[in-house]
């Protein structure tokens, strides 16, 4: 029951900053988009100036010369073309996908296409100027962006959240103390009040009141049970055993028989022996128990609550039917602190526990009920 401000923190911490996160991709796409673009422009004015530079170097050829030396630049490479496209020099490390005047991008290579005159420059009909170029650096500066965007909005988050739930952690912590001293408080008296009930009633006799001093007793120590368990949830293991099922449940039809006989119920029981099962006896305790005894809560008087355990093709099955009120929101009845009749008493989690359990032990749970006819909790426990 504990507050815990670091998972919390942790938890909620990771939500914001995903949420903001995915609201910052847009405008930082934008703001890489528009970088691209103006390195893409940058590469395409250097080509253009580098196939001047060719260009500038062929004009001052003289046919006097005998040879002409292509110039050659550690970052381009260039190609001279015939109007076939069969090329009159090259020294490209790729093959071009188009020659069409313009600049053009294939892979990594990035080349431009200046058409010449004719009659010109060795007889060529275009000059093509390439390079290699990666916007890696762009790339790699939009991730490191977005890293250093999303650990500063976690740490941000984290700190805030924690600083924000610090009071509801104390807050939470003080409560928890007072519930864990009151449980013990209340244990004590009444230990005390079912041990003297049950010497008076030895010495001198059993009578009505001490029934419903026992039923009102047993009525709060299923409530304490529940309490503890939800206090002792997640802190305490609980450890499995293998328990002969017909006797647990026989002993708390036992239990609750005096809680019935105020009512005037008759529990009926068709229990079958020799079942086993492998489970917690506390988790087990808090499933017949909170079956039991809202089975008889909610009958009407004068009426019969059968209660069944028997070997089914699927499992164990342990059946409660009660002749009472019914059910009108079944899928309701699971839901911690709600109370269908709230004249019936209760905090409304003892089946919110029940439902826990079922789910971690993996046990079928079907409940069908009638207004005013009654309901059937039916409970399958999986062969192991």
């Amino acid at each position: 029951m504990l507050f815990d401000a670091k998972k919390f923190a942790r938890k909620y911490a990771l939500i914001y900053t995903a949420l903001l996160a995915v609201l910052l991709t847009v405008p930082l796409l934008t703001y890489v988009s528009i970088l691209l673009q103006i390195d893409e422009a940058k590469v395409k004015l250097d080509l253009e100036s580098q196939a001047q530079k060719i260009i500038a170097s062929m004009q001052h050829y003289k046919n006097s010369e005998k040879v002409y030396r292509f110039p050659k630049y550690k970052e381009y490479r260039a190609a001279l073309y015939r109007e076939s496209k069969q090329s009159i020099y090259t020294d490209l490390d790729f093959e071009p996908d188009s020659f069409v005047e313009g600049f053009h991008h294939q892979g990594d290579h990035y080349y431009y296409v200046y058409p010449l005159p004719d009659e010109y420059y060795f007889g060529a009909k275009g000059l093509l100027v390439s390079t290699q170029h990666t916007a890696n650096n762009i790339y790699l500066f939009a991730f490191s962006a977005m890293i250093a965007i999303v650990i500063a909005l976690f740490v941000f988050s984290l700190l805030l959240l924690r600083n924000f739930s610090a009071p509801f952690e104390r807050l939470n912590s003080q409560l928890d103390d007072f519930i864990k001293d009151s449980m013990h408080e209340i244990n004590t008296p009444l230990s005390i009040i079912n041990i003297n009930v049950d010497l008076f009633a030895n010495k001198y006799g059993e009578n009505k009141y001490l029934w419903r001093i026992k039923s009102a007793s047993k009525t709060l120590a299923t409530i304490y049970n529940d309490m503890d368990y939800l206090i002792k949830q997640g802190r305490v293991e609980h450890k499995k055993k293998h328990i002969d099922m017909g006797e647990f449940i026989q002993n708390r039809v036992d239990y609750f028989q005096e809680v019935a006989n105020l009512k005037n119920i008759t529990l009926h029981t068709d229990i079958a022996s020799d079942i086993y099962y492998t489970c917690a006896k506390t988790k087990l305790q808090r499933i017949v128990d909170n079956t039991i005894s809202n089975a008889i809560k909610y009958s009407e008087d004068n009426t019969d609550v059968n209660i069944v355990l028997k070997e089914g093709q699927e499992g164990i099955v342990f059946s409660v039917e009660d002749h009472g009120i019914g059910i009108e929101s079944i899928e309701k009845i699971f839901s911690r602190y709600y109370r269908e009749n709230d004249a019936k008493g209760g905090f409304g989690i003892g089946l919110n526990i029940v439902k826990q359990i079922t789910e971690e032990e993996n046990i079928a749970i079907d409940v069908s009920s009638t207004l005013d006819k009654g309901t059937t909790f039916t409970y399958t426990f999986p062969n192991k």
